[in-house]
């Protein structure tokens, strides 16, 4: 199973910053398997990106690097609350550079539905809150 990593205590980072977080153009669209719907402009999708980080006890990297012409990749196993959990990022940029577009990808589904619950709680009282999974929402068996 790819979301295990290596169990390589060395390969674990909790320094990653990702380069194009820095960069968003305004109308940059977030989406994810964790969410239900998309979200748009670089204030709430910053704002939602920087707390996700949080969620990650570490990060192990297979890959994070640029591909094609205006793409950049991450493919990472991370824990979230002790949960295994895999991701693949892909960014799109636009003609000026800016990132554009995000997709987040994340496996298997309880680690994915924990991830979404506790993004839930943090923005209960915001417009994005409803966009994940209802932090009462178990996990399938």
């Amino acid at each position: 199973m790819t979301y295990m990593g290596s169990g390589d205590q060395a390969r674990h980072r909790a320094d990653y910053y990702p380069e194009w977080l820095d960069n968003l153009a305004d109308d940059v669209t977030l989406e994810g398997s964790v969410l239900n719907g998309a979200v748009q402009g670089a204030e709430a999708v910053r704002a939602l990106l920087a707390y996700a980080r949080t969620l990650y006890d570490y990060q192990e990297f297979n890959f994070a690097g640029p591909y094609g012409d205006n793409g950049f990749l991450e493919d990472y196993t991370a824990q979230v609350h002790g949960a295994p959990i895999g991701s693949v990022v892909t960014v799109s940029r636009n003609a000026a550079g800016q990132t554009r577009h995000i997709v987040v990808s994340h496996r298997p589904l309880d680690s994915l539905l924990l991830f979404s619950r506790l993004m839930a709680e943090k923005f209960a009282d915001t417009p994005y809150g409803k966009l994940y999974a209802a932090p009462n929402t178990e996990p399938v068996a």
